[in-house]
């Protein structure tokens, strides 16, 4: 269930476009950041105006802990939401709050003392090696469609790139694919900042597969594109057609759990750290800005706690 359309004041509206164009020009967040921020605070405004709030200046701590329950509670056709997307409506609610604060909108932040709840230690899935074996091996090299969605999987998971940042690639941000020679990437991530990926051999080999078998192929449907993963009019693939893809080659590979493209990102960190990388290499390869977001998948399981501290610890066993 979603909100209803509502006559949100333009003064509330003026406000919260404030906060929108600071993000986007001071912090350089995405777009699709952007377009998530743009949708929780237009979900916030919608609230406030059904309890008659016409200014920014008239919240109150009331009225941010009323929304919170509103989310809870599906109540104001708020539509019933888990606590993570609860705690996401806040923070950007928080965010903004916080801005006007600052810049002296307003006198105080009502929204200081609601905080997000904790919701626990998110573990982000992953596959296993096998399963992701089975998953990179399923598009079919015979086709043009095939070649491409096996050389971007294989991308994805060598560089942990997002899929965002994977269908916004070109041809010319590959570097060198000459034998002997090592293939980097150039990934532009959130605030357009740039990181360099080293690529292991088999996303070489299908990217090369896809360039010299695949893409002319495509590209010849167009007018000619710059892009690296083109559709089959040669324009560049959209995000739905790079999840369109994994969850193909996933049905194929009968790989029975839910996988998205986040998924390859997080097995590439998972594994990475499995082999030994150490956290704040894997953070700048993730291009996360603090290692905090990194360790995340550092976390061991008890029974792998116990193991190790039975294997390594000197007393942990008597003779």
């Amino acid at each position: 269930m979603t909100s209803p359309d509502v006559d949100i004041p333009t003064p509330l509206q003026d406000q919260v476009q404030a906060y929108l164009n600071h993000l986007t020009i001071e912090r350089g967040l995405s777009e699709n950041t952007m377009a998530a921020y743009k949708h929780d605070l237009k979900r916030y405004l919608t609230y406030l105006t059904q309890e008659k709030v016409c200014e920014v200046s008239n919240i109150s701590t009331h009225h941010v802990a009323g929304f919170v329950q509103a989310l809870s509670s599906g109540s104001h056709h708020m539509g019933q939401l888990t606590e993570t997307s609860i705690n996401r409506i806040l923070i950007a609610a928080r965010g903004w709050h916080r801005f006007m604060f600052l810049e002296q909108t307003t006198e105080e932040n009502p929204a200081v003392d609601i905080k997000p709840s904790n919701t626990g230690l998110y573990l982000p899935e992953s596959l296993s090696i096998e399963a992701m074996t089975q998953l990179l091996e399923a598009p079919s090299a015979d086709t043009a469609q095939g070649l491409r969605d096996r050389a971007l999987m294989e991308l994805l998971y060598a560089t942990g790139a997002r899929i965002t940042e994977a269908i916004e690639l070109d041809v010319d941000d590959v570097v060198s694919l000459q034998h002997g020679e090592t293939t980097v990437v150039r990934l532009f991530g959130k605030g357009s900042k740039e990181r360099v990926v080293p690529l292991g051999s088999y996303a070489v080999e299908a990217l090369h597969a896809y360039l010299i078998r695949g893409r002319p192929q495509l590209v010849s449907g167009g007018k000619g594109s710059p892009g690296l993963f083109l559709n089959r009019f040669g324009g560049r693939i959209s995000r739905q057609t790079g999840w369109n893809a994994i969850k193909q080659a996933a049905e194929a590979a009968e790989i029975n759990v839910d996988i998205s493209p986040h998924t390859l990102r997080h097995s590439f960190a998972t594994h990475l750290l499995q082999g030994g990388a150490d956290v704040r290499v894997v953070q700048e390869l993730l291009g996360h800005a603090s290692v905090t977001t990194t360790q995340i998948y550092t976390h061991v399981t008890p029974d792998t706690l116990r193991e190790v501290f039975a294997l390594a610890h000197p007393r942990a066993n008597s003779a």
